[in-house]
């Protein structure tokens, strides 16, 4: 049974292939700044996820007494589509009510920063179930914090190359305490890029980051597909090694998605701290899925050895990233 389920899994990864995007990252979310200028107006910067070459269905919304209330047609700007605009919010922010409307029939979501001068501003986050909220007078770490830990764990559950990183990780690796170790290392590794990336301290160009994304994905898959009992290889042996190593690289990553939405100017620090701890709840939640579900598999057929389902796996995985590298070369 065991054989049976791993066997078909290794399919559906397959399948998947030609189902996920080339970019891993579809889903990524929308970004809307308001930032003072003078006699109560704000310049707005809204921008939109790009959907088969056109911008998403959804579109920001302010309320009166702010005018205008929505900005001009947007243009691309490489990662998406933008909009800017002026608008004048006589009496300022306090009690204006941003919507983004279309969201509620999306599955992305949208992270909102705005100042509302002397000091006063915030950051929060829009989602499909809840396309709008009022500008309060004020803002508190409580709330900076809740948006971007919420940011992470969405970026990490619908960043599939990463978790199925992790996935192959978990294949390769059969002691607890040596996975415990990668799961450590790559923690380490990725929080490490992930800020320096995200402080603008280390730029790297986003393509050829996940194409070598990619390229670790099928490294970790080969290595499953060689394996030999009692012939442990050394990403077997030292698991930690690989999963530092590749870890600096989806760091990047992270950093790369998080620079594009902005980070709060007087929060730094607690914002960063808030997206990486998300990036681990994620991570650690798909992990326990994974170790469920294998633990239930056990209990249905004890006596039944899974080691003909894994080079399954192994294919369907590193067929999944071959796809993603090819598609991502090609984008260059």
């Amino acid at each position: 049974m065991i054989r049976l389920v791993l066997r078909f899994f290794g399919l559906a990864l397959l399948l998947a292939a030609w189902a996920l995007p080339a970019s891993s990252h579809a889903l990524e979310p929308g970004y809307l700044e308001l930032s003072p200028l003078h006699d109560d107006t704000w310049r707005i910067v809204w921008h939109r996820p790009d959907v088969g070459g056109r911008p998403m269905a959804i579109d920001a919304r302010l309320s009166p007494p702010c005018s205008p209330e929505m900005g001009p047609a947007p243009i691309p700007n490489g990662r998406g589509w933008q909009t800017e605009w002026i608008a004048r919010c006589p009496g300022g922010l306090a009690g204006v009510t941003v919507s983004i409307e279309g969201l509620d029939a999306q599955a992305t979501d949208v992270l909102v920063r705005f100042d509302a001068g002397d000091g006063q501003g915030g950051t929060r986050r829009l989602v499909p179930a809840t396309p709008s909220f009022v500008i309060p007078a004020e803002q508190g770490a409580f709330g900076i914090f809740q948006s971007y830990t919420l940011l992470g764990i969405h970026h990490i559950l619908f960043g599939f190359d990463h978790l199925l990183f992790v996935f192959a990780l978990l294949l390769l690796i059969r002691s607890g305490w040596r996975l415990a170790g990668a799961i450590t290392a790559f923690t380490l590794a990725h929080s490490l890029t992930l800020g320096a990336a995200a402080l603008g301290w280390l730029a790297v160009p986003g393509p050829p980051v996940e194409a070598v994304i990619a390229l670790s994905i099928m490294f970790v898959a080969a290595e499953v597909a060689q394996h030999r009992d009692g012939q442990p290889r050394l990403s077997e042996r030292a698991p930690w090694i690989v999963a530092f190593s590749f870890g600096l690289i989806h760091g990047l990553g992270f950093g790369s998605a998080l620079k594009q939405v902005g980070l709060p100017e007087h929060d730094l620090v607690l914002a960063l701290f808030a997206f990486n701890a998300g990036v681990e709840i994620g991570q650690l939640s798909f992990v326990a899925v994974l170790l469920l579900f294998w633990s239930v598999l056990r209990a249905l057929a004890p006596t039944a050895s899974w080691s003909a389902g894994r080079p399954a796996l192994a294919y369907g995985i590193g067929a999944v990233a071959a796809f993603w590298f090819v598609e991502r070369v090609a984008a260059f």
